[in-house]
């Protein structure tokens, strides 16, 4: 059978709530809720007004791991500042999961990671509930579902031990591997997550703010194109999948920055990877509401 993706063109948070309840998984416990709390100086992040209700009936934690690139969210106190200060800590408990060390996950079948290095504190936690923002990436060419639990609930040192394929827990900017791997490592981390939580998971993609550049990024550039909606499926590679067809598939002319984006750094391969390790599947029914 095909993954079934989830859509509503209504980005809302009464919408949010509906894309969360339609997937039938109800998450329960001590529950993580994974977005980005955005770099200092962007503006383009899930915004706390359009999230708060979901997750304030999530009872969640907002989650995230320290940066590996330097920046405003590079330690734990100016991560939680950035936090506070784009309005998160307003709506919900925010843990830097890595302020208290790591662990390792392992990683079944990969070809460059044999573990994932995570922030210890998301050991605590029974179901993680995963709000990306999907836009372009960078690096990776578009981030969604894959990315943000991949290298973003990587430690600091993990997020380098992705982008240099399981070599060095430093990243020395001039000396990366060849893109497919780096994006073949992030497929192998997203995996090793994924499996630790088993069912205890669900993904929710926000296509809104559509820019080139991902919310790492303190000056992103502005979107060229409308906003898509919002998708949910338990399937990420499937959930990513129909984001990137979705951008493929509008009659925006402004697309053509965000597809240039994705193709230029090869961004469908992580798909590709993800699919191979078993993740999910590409193929998948579209379901409106």
């Amino acid at each position: 059978m095909k993954s079934k993706v989830y859509f509503s063109r209504e980005i809302s948070p009464a919408k949010l709530i509906e894309l969360y309840e339609v997937l039938g998984r109800k998450a329960e416990g001590k529950v993580a809720v994974k977005l980005s709390t955005g770099e200092p100086g962007g503006h383009n992040f899930l915004q706390p007004a359009l999230i708060g209700d979901l997750v304030r009936k999530l009872n969640g934690t907002i989650v995230e791991c320290n940066t590996a690139y330097g920046g405003g969210r590079a330690d734990t106190e100016s991560h939680l500042k950035a936090a506070a200060d784009h309005g998160f800590t307003a709506i919900a408990p925010v843990e830097i999961m890595d302020a208290e060390g790591e662990a390792e996950l392992p990683v079944a079948g990969g070809k460059h990671l044999k573990v994932d290095i995570v922030g210890k504190g998301y050991l605590k936690y029974d179901f993680t509930v995963v709000l990306s923002h999907f836009k372009g990436h960078q690096m990776g060419g578009f981030g969604g579902a894959i990315k943000n639990i991949s290298i973003g609930i990587a430690s600091s040192a993990g997020k380098a031990w992705i982008h240099t394929c399981g070599q060095q827990r430093k990243i020395n900017w001039r000396e990366l591997p060849e893109q497919e791997d780096f994006l073949e490592a992030m497929a192998e981390a997203a995996k090793a997550v994924a499996d630790h939580c088993g069912e205890k998971i669900l993904y929710i993609n926000v296509a809104n703010r559509l820019s080139v550049d991902c919310d790492c990024n303190a000056h992103p550039e502005e979107p060229k194109m409308g906003d898509i909606g919002i998708l949910s499926s338990l399937d990420p590679v499937a959930l990513d999948r129909a984001c990137t067809d979705l951008v493929r598939s509008s009659d925006d002319p402004g697309k053509r920055h965000l597809i240039e984006r994705i193709d230029s750094r090869k961004g469908m391969h992580t798909l590709d990877w993800a699919e191979q390790l078993g993740m999910g599947s590409q193929e998948y029914e579209l379901i409106e509401l």
